[in-house]
């Protein structure tokens, strides 16, 4: 097989969506998720979340039967829990491959500590997959809850690597939260705005974040400035994780929020989705935070400094009440869905930490946005 540097194809014969800025490696490219003018602006704890490649693809045409790709992954886990392996998906007509790796470098957390970690440091790898005869136009889903420095791509030797299409599908930018990142799912391309936007025929730009969906106007102008045909915006459950904001602070910065959105797409359709299910958040504010078995649990407060928390019913009835209000004085292209139609009680046997759906949970979550996601694009 032949290799070639995908740095050097990068926007030649490969084409990157849903990654907006590229970290320089000394043997590779590591794909980012937000434009490098918000390097400045990103909190530490964001960026690692925006180095992780959630709904991240490659897109490129080949004759070969074979494709390799050569990268080095790092992922972390927190004892006791077991290293995942790190998975990437092949989309071929339809056709959705898997291969992973448990290869490359790990951070290893300290459960007692926060911040505290250890780097294991491993080694690169190559994966491979099988392709069917003639010329294939591929996606290549980039893992998305490690870090990945790509480093080369392999073909057969008589194969040729051509530029994709142009994209033609529509284009939907997704905001929101860990549970948009999906760390939990298996496989890249069944986080649940995949499965969502393969079955809606979207293509998807991921700005979900794990834990960092604080309506940041530095989001907010990425979003404005970028390709869009219908947008969503999932937000809600960081505020009450992390206690970051009370009722006077939520609303007014969620509607500035839209105002940035508003300033460069008036009229694209945009979703505003409130928080799913979550138990110990329902009706008692923040912060979560896990406990000994690891299920999220809210701390208790003092009531004579609650004044204005949230909890996740107050959470939903502010952001209904701001869409109405909106729509009312002339946004209809602005639509709310409570997040309960897309994981609620019902479902809280897929929900094993209390906070975070399962594998099949986030499938579910995509299967069930996928017909409102479609009533949204523009004919």
């Amino acid at each position: 097989m032949q290799t070639l540097n995908l740095k050097a194809e990068m926007g030649n014969r490969i084409d990157a969506y849903g990654a907006l800025d590229f970290d320089e490696r000394g043997q590779g490219i590591s794909p980012r998720r937000l434009p490098a003018w918000t390097r400045a602006q990103t909190p530490a704890m964001m960026d690692v979340m925006v180095r992780m490649p959630s709904g991240v693809r490659l897109r490129f045409t080949t004759t070969s039967r074979h494709v390799g790709v050569e990268f080095l992954a790092t992922n972390m886990v927190t004892p006791p829990n077991d290293r995942r392996p790190v998975v990437f998906n092949l989309e071929v007509d339809g056709q959705l491959l898997n291969a992973s790796s448990t290869a490359g470098n790990c951070i290893v957390l300290n459960p007692q500590k926060p911040g505290d970690f250890q780097l294991q440091r491993g080694e690169a790898d190559l994966i491979t997959f099988d392709l069917p005869a003639g010329e294939n136009t591929c996606e290549l889903w980039l893992p998305h809850n490690a870090f990945v420095e790509l480093r080369g791509i392999s073909i057969d030797d008589d194969a040729q690597l051509l530029a994709p299409l142009p994209e033609s599908r529509p284009r939907w930018i997704h905001y929101g939260s860990s549970i948009s990142h999906c760390m939990e799912a298996v496989e890249p391309a069944k986080i649940w705005p995949a499965v969502a936007a393969r079955q809606a025929g979207v293509a998807l730009q991921n700005l979900g974040f794990g834990g960092q969906c604080h309506l940041d106007q530095f989001v907010a102008r990425t979003i404005r400035d970028g390709d869009a045909d219908v947008i969503s915006l999932k937000t809600g459950i960081n505020v009450i994780n992390m206690d970051s904001m009370r009722e006077r602070v939520f609303v007014p910065a969620l509607h500035g929020f839209i105002d940035t959105i508003r300033e460069g797409k008036p009229d694209t359709p945009v979703a505003l989705i409130s928080p799913i299910f979550c138990p110990s958040a329902e009706e008692h504010p923040g912060p979560t935070v896990p406990d000994r078995n690891g299920r999220f649990v809210t701390l208790p407060g003092h009531e004579e400094i609650r004044e204005g928390c949230m909890t996740l019913t107050r959470v939903r009835e502010l952001i209904a009440s701001l869409v109405e209000q909106r729509r009312t004085a002339g946004d209809e292209n602005l639509h709310y869905l409570d997040g309960l139609e897309l994981f609620s009680s019902a479902d809280a046997h897929d929900l094993p930490d209390d906070l975070h759906p399962s594998p099949a949970g986030y499938i579910r979550m995509g299967e069930r946005f996928a017909p409102t996601l479609s009533s949204l694009i523009p004919n």
